[in-house]
């Protein structure tokens, strides 16, 4: 008779269960989604196994299958890995961190940049006069603010949200952008998060520059790449219901 107590058994790998089928081998990424996403997928954002050799796709599909069947909203995302946009054929990694981000309706601030992400009001005076200087011959502010209608209803007030680390890597970018791309000296780009009332400003561009026509122009392509392309999601409250804002397309060369 044996009197050894029997060993329990050494554990084994882990079964990561899939739509085709169970992987031995798995890595864990964290899944963010924004705006219109969290009223479509039932699930919380958060961490999530895979088995190796996921790409994109993939993770869209599992998502799809899971979530609530919007094919407009499904069909325009962007994907971002570790803050930086990629497309469907990106292979994930374990520890990557996947922002799923419809369209966009289009923080500590920068102190180079002159950008920022706020939840208070914004300061137009103090971003306009931080930003002039006796060279400058003209100053063109771009001020978009809450109206009290939209589609045909009345607004009651809005609420922003963002992906913020990457809504400021992005917005950086763009003031670099506009400062080598058009003859102005500098750029202060504020945007607002959180609810914000009727007629108060959601966000605020101010270009300086030696001339009118670099400064308006420069002005004008900010807020609309802004509105393209920084991950900043907007959600309009009526008297009857609410409703996230129907984004603009993400440009061709960002899209997954």
């Amino acid at each position: 008779m044996n009197k050894n107590p029997p060993h329990d058994p050494e554990p084994g790998p882990t079964l990561v269960r899939l739509r085709n089928g169970y992987s031995l081998d798995s890595m864990r990424v964290r899944v963010l989604f924004f705006g219109v996403l969290n009223d479509l997928i039932p699930a919380q954002p958060g961490e999530l196994d895979l088995p190796d050799g996921t790409t994109v796709a993939a993770l869209l599909d599992h998502y799809r299958h899971h979530g609530t069947n919007h094919n407009a909203v499904w069909s325009s995302l962007a994907v971002a890995v570790n803050r930086e946009y990629v497309t469907e054929s990106r292979l994930l990694k374990d520890g990557d961190e996947v922002a799923l981000l419809p369209p966009v309706s289009g923080g500590a601030p920068d102190p180079d940049a002159r950008v920022s992400l706020v939840h208070q009001r914004i300061d137009a005076h103090t971003t306009v006069t931080g930003l002039e200087r006796p060279e400058d011959g003209a100053l063109v502010i771009f001020d978009g603010m809450v109206r009290n209608h939209s589609r045909g209803r009345r607004t009651l007030y809005l609420v922003y949200e963002a992906y913020e680390e990457m809504a400021l890597t992005q917005m950086r970018e763009l003031a670099s952008r506009a400062r080598a791309d058009f003859a102005i000296r500098d750029v202060a780009i504020v945007h607002r998060l959180g609810r914000i009332e009727i007629g108060e400003s959601s966000v605020l561009i101010a270009v300086a520059s030696a001339h009118r026509a670099a400064a308006f122009d420069a002005c004008r392509w900010l807020i609309d790449t802004l509105k393209k392309t920084v991950p900043i999601w907007k959600k309009e409250h009526f008297e009857d219901g609410a409703v996230w804002a129907d984004g603009e397309p993400f440009p061709a060369e960002i899209a997954k």
